[in-house]
């Protein structure tokens, strides 16, 4: 059986481990990303780690934050090799876990991915399917954080569409989202009207 968003999931994971696999082992290990906190090492823990939804449901893990740490602190036992071996796995055959969640780990996904390559300063174009995954994400995120939006988002690139009531804030569809989510640091690329 396929799941809705199944197809984009592989391709996510795909171009993420494509770019994982182009990483020097300084970038890899101690690289910053837009997650705080998180090298690029640890990213990839956590989109291993997402495929399995019993990892947030350990006693370490009944919250997200504390399932994402454990997830990063497990891997720290593995050699880059091995965790990318996994990293390839979750691309090629996602978890039954994954696959019923692929809808919102193909933009976890693709948000993670642009959080590497922007943290390391590296050329982040996105594909416009990429960006429909990353702002599905944003807006979930909205909502995971209690957060009530305050903003209409109003997209410039394709992948997104105008979201949410309040004063307008213009940008990308992928740094509206990156946004939404709480990365810090992309607020210059948005115009607050």
């Amino acid at each position: 059986m396929k799941f809705p968003n199944e197809d984009d999931l592989r391709r996510e994971r795909t171009r993420f481990m494509t770019t994982i696999e182009s990483l020097t082992d300084d970038e890899f290990e101690n690289g910053t990303t837009l997650c705080d906190g998180w090298t690029p090492r640890d990213v990839l823990a956590h989109i291993v780690g997402t495929d399995k939804l019993s990892n947030y449901l350990k006693p370490s893990g009944l919250t997200i934050s504390r399932g994402n740490a454990a997830m990063v602190r497990g891997s720290h036992e593995l050699s880059r090799a091995e965790l990318t071996a996994q990293g390839w796995a979750a691309a090629d055959k996602p978890s039954i876990d994954g696959r019923m969640m692929a809808w919102l780990y193909a933009g976890d996904c693709a948000m993670h991915h642009q959080g590497v390559l922007r943290g390391l300063g590296k050329p982040h174009d996105v594909p416009a399917e990429s960006a429909a995954a990353i702002f599905r994400e944003g807006k979930a995120w909205r909502y995971l954080n209690a957060k009530p939006m305050r903003n209409r988002v109003i997209p410039t690139t394709p992948g997104g569409e105008p979201w949410g009531r309040g004063p307008e804030v213009h940008g990308t569809t992928e740094a509206l989202a990156l946004w939404m989510a709480g990365r810090r640091g992309i607020e210059s690329e948005l115009e607050f009207r």
